[in-house]
């Protein structure tokens, strides 16, 4: 932990100089859209092998439009792979998954994301070559983002979310989305679907406590749960019905915390809350049973009070988690939020969405519970609000975090439909805690 006066002496740099210093402004340019105003960049997700090699995975795209020479949509998804730190990479495969993020489990490197199913392909030679992708459960849709993995008592876990058979929602269906705990223990064949456990689907659609109106403030904006509400007349700045999406899964390992269970079979799940609120979480929980089975449902306060969402820097956007065991905390990637309460009509044309949907400020947060967090510093800000730094993920790389995100410069199509995917290092990011 930092001193008192260590810590008085940040504080009063950052007043008298004016302005926060961003731990990684700095970056590496991965992929550079080579027709910004069509070709664009989702999901990246990175890994770091035991022999140091750093491994990104990330899409490309013209999101459904037909593009030129043959004047079909275009999507691709890549691996890339540094053996320097990140200064240069290389790329080594492309593969047809979307939602997509890279893992090592037993002596293999892995992928796993969603097509019509949720697939996977593995490497055991640190990325250079790759089996075919098989599926690990029948056709279906299906979502995610490139969050966290998670490992303990052997066992590999991860979330995927399935859209549950539609329930009239129409537009953005976060709604009908059902996060899906998976678990294989780490040195089985995680190609064979055999290996797997997928837990019990949870829709936020039928969830009584995710009814409205409630006194927590949700919804913020006038909102329908089964269609898009346009917040500007006639048809401008719309928000989605309500739901959850993108999941993160942590396990409390501390006896003191009063969600700690001493069988280490309950999970947790924090997702990023479609509400129009910012700074909020939506979770849920997961018991591993008796016979092997994974039970989804929702998380209670110790008064029995259902708990739908918890306070979340940036959890109405995709954030990222990863615990760290040297620090015993938990480190948060995320969205920082400046302006949420404009008037809608009043945005900026740079700005997208809705006015909790603020992209171009990468920030970091820790903390010991996963509910109380402390501020560690700016990782990243774009120029303006359409430069966005956003949808990252990192994972530790010896006594640095390292990071990539999705990115845009003055070039941009959009602050969501971005032309860069960047790499970041957080040097000696435990010095950061105080």
């Amino acid at each position: 932990m930092k001193s008192i006066l260590q810590l008085s002496l940040f504080l009063i740099v950052s007043v008298t100089s004016g302005q926060i210093r961003p731990l990684a402004q700095d970056h590496v340019a991965i992929w550079t859209s080579p027709d910004p105003a069509r070709i664009y960049c989702y999901t990246p997700a990175i890994c770091r092998l035991p022999s140091g090699r750093l491994v990104v995975t990330h899409e490309i795209s013209s999101a459904g439009k037909p593009v030129p020479p043959d004047n079909k949509p275009f999507h691709e998804a890549r691996v890339m792979t540094s053996d320097d730190g990140g200064k240069i990479w290389t790329q080594r495969h492309t593969f047809n998954l979307t939602f997509a993020r890279p893992f090592v489990a037993g002596k293999s490197l892995y992928i796993v994301g969603m097509k019509s199913q949720v697939g996977v392909l593995r490497s055991d030679d640190d990325g250079i070559t790759w089996s075919e992708q098989v599926s690990l459960n029948d056709k279906g849709i299906w979502h995610q983002s490139a969050c966290n993995v998670l490992f303990t008592k052997g066992n590999v876990y991860l979330v995927m979310e399935k859209h549950a058979p539609l329930r009239g929602i129409q537009g953005w269906q976060v709604g009908d989305l059902a996060p899906v705990l998976m678990r294989a223990k780490a040195d089985s064949d995680l190609l064979d679907r055999k290996s797997w456990t997928f837990a019990s689907e949870l829709v936020f659609e039928d969830l009584p406590e995710s009814r409205m109106p409630n006194a927590f403030g949700f919804p913020f904006h006038p909102m329908d749960r089964k269609k898009v509400t346009f917040l500007v007349p006639p048809k401008g700045r719309s928000i989605a019905p309500a739901g959850w999406l993108e999941t993160n899964v942590v396990q409390f390992t501390d006896p003191q915390h009063l969600w700690h269970d001493p069988a280490g079979k309950t999970f947790y799940l924090w997702m990023r809350a479609n509400t129009g609120m910012t700074n909020y979480a939506a979770i849920a929980q997961v018991k591993e049973n008796e016979d092997g089975s994974m039970t989804t449902s929702v998380v209670k306060s110790p008064a029995g009070t259902p708990m739908l969402f918890v306070p979340c820097p940036g959890g109405q956007m995709r954030f990222h988690v990863e615990w760290d065991e040297k620090t015993k905390l938990y480190w948060l990637l995320g969205s920082q939020t400046t302006d949420s309460m404009i008037r809608p009509d009043a945005m900026p044309k740079d700005r997208w969405g809705t006015p909790d949907n603020e992209r171009h400020r990468l920030v970091l947060h820790f903390s010991k519970n996963m509910i109380d967090w402390c501020f560690a510093g700016v990782v990243s800000i774009g120029a303006t609000p359409k430069e966005s730094r956003h949808y990252a993920s990192m994972c530790i790389d010896g006594e640095d975090l390292v990071i990539v995100s999705r990115s845009g410069d003055e070039k941009a199509h959009s602050a969501h439909n971005g032309n860069l995917i960047t790499f970041h290092r957080v040097q000696r990011f435990r010095s950061l805690v105080y």
